[in-house]
């Protein structure tokens, strides 16, 4: 099978915030320190090479960015300070720009200033939206669901899941293509069901994750996935019990569920923001344009979202209506736009590739028992 070189493949991942690579002269000891690397799929160091090489299509088959959480050990113990990790980081960014066809997630992850402009756009139309249409303004006592009916916000949150998600699920199918490339039909249906349950405990725990070196930063990770996933499922799921125009007894499953994600992604989103105004440690002291914006969108939805808590059981009728509106004006652009298009994309692809590569690793297996 032919090899095809593209010469644009470093300039490319510079753009994208590769800095250090060059200076890798493969040693290995990344790979040697790296606690997920394997035999079957080493890296970083496999993936710094296929870079230098310029070889684009084997960079779009590997799965091994997807199989690295940058706990940053291997750029701590670089010897050349190549910045493996952050390597690894700007691939992932890279392989999502690809693998999106809408080409939202390149220009994203090229332009601070897009990023900038389309947030500021999203929620200058969610503001207008508001200012023209809401319901009425009640003043003697608190009616959430009168200035903005949890019925209306139900069904507009699940048309936007709808887009969301066939924009986002079209991106994944094609990075299993990608990945996968023919055995993605060679391998048998059965195969693909035995590992399935993989998908699942690897987006849930992270677990891959705790294997690393620095464990705090599996629990950060954790936390923030856990939070706002909390928080995805009532606000679009469970909106018409969740919205509500009194303070739910402290017991209600609901507002513990609240509670949790609050702290959850308050206390994973200050750990990140410190760390990368510190530069702390090494997944810190490189900060893409992409990696500020999704923190601060995530930590301004929860803070705004507290602060409607606050003036419904202070009892402030129109405080509560202009936080809610804030709220959202912040909340669906990070939806809108980080979900299938940057930062959080990396939620659905990682568990992908994982079950992925698991799945090839147990058609060997049966492929090597069989004697084929």
């Amino acid at each position: 099978m032919s090899v095809t070189v593209d010469p644009n493949v470093m300039k490319d991942l510079k753009a994208f915030g590769l800095n250090d690579a060059l200076k890798c002269f493969q040693c290995g000891t990344c790979t040697a320190v790296c606690p997920l690397s394997t035999e079957g799929n080493p890296f970083p160091r496999k993936m710094l090479k296929l870079a230098q090489l310029g070889l684009k299509g084997k960079l779009l088959q590997a799965p091994e960015p997807w199989l690295c959480y940058y706990c940053g050990t291997c750029s701590d113990r670089c010897p050349r300070g190549a910045d493996p990790g952050e390597a690894m980081m700007v691939m992932r960014r890279y392989l999502t720009s690809l693998y999106d066809w809408t080409g939202f997630a390149r220009r994203f992850y090229l332009s601070e200033t897009f990023e900038i402009v389309a947030v500021s756009i999203v929620a200058a139309l969610i503001g207008l939206a508001f200012l023209l249409f809401h319901g009425p303004v009640v003043t003697d006592r608190i009616a959430l669901n009168v200035f903005a009916p949890n019925t209306f916000i139900e069904i507009a949150d699940l048309i936007m899941g709808a887009v969301l998600s066939i924009i986002l699920l079209s991106n994944v199918y094609r990075c299993v293509r990608f990945v996968m490339g023919d055995m993605l039909t060679k391998i048998p249906a059965r195969v693909y069901a035995s590992q399935i349950y993989n998908l699942f405990a690897h987006f849930l725990t992270q677990k891959q994750f705790s294997k690393c070196e620095d464990r705090t930063q599996w629990w950060v990770h954790l936390l923030i996935m856990t939070g706002y996933s909390s928080v995805f499922l009532m606000v679009v799921v469970g909106i018409r019990w969740f919205q509500r125009d009194e303070v739910l007894s402290i017991w209600n499953p609901l507002r513990l569920v609240g509670y949790y994600a609050t702290f959850a992604i308050l206390y994973g989103s200050t750990y990140a923001l410190i760390g990368r105004l510190k530069k702390s440690k090494p997944p810190y002291k490189n900060s893409h344009g992409t990696d500020w914006m999704f923190l601060i969108l995530l930590q301004l939805t929860t803070l705004t979202g507290i602060f409607i808590h606050f003036a419904i059981w202070l009892e402030l009728p129109v405080t509560t209506y202009v936080i809610y509106v804030i709220h959202l004006m912040i909340a669906i652009p990070m939806l809108v736009l980080e979900v299938p298009f940057a930062k959080w994309a990396h939620l659905a692809y990682r568990p992908v590739v994982l079950y992925l590569t698991l799945v090839k690793e147990e058609w060997a297996r049966e492929q090597a028992a069989a004697g084929h």
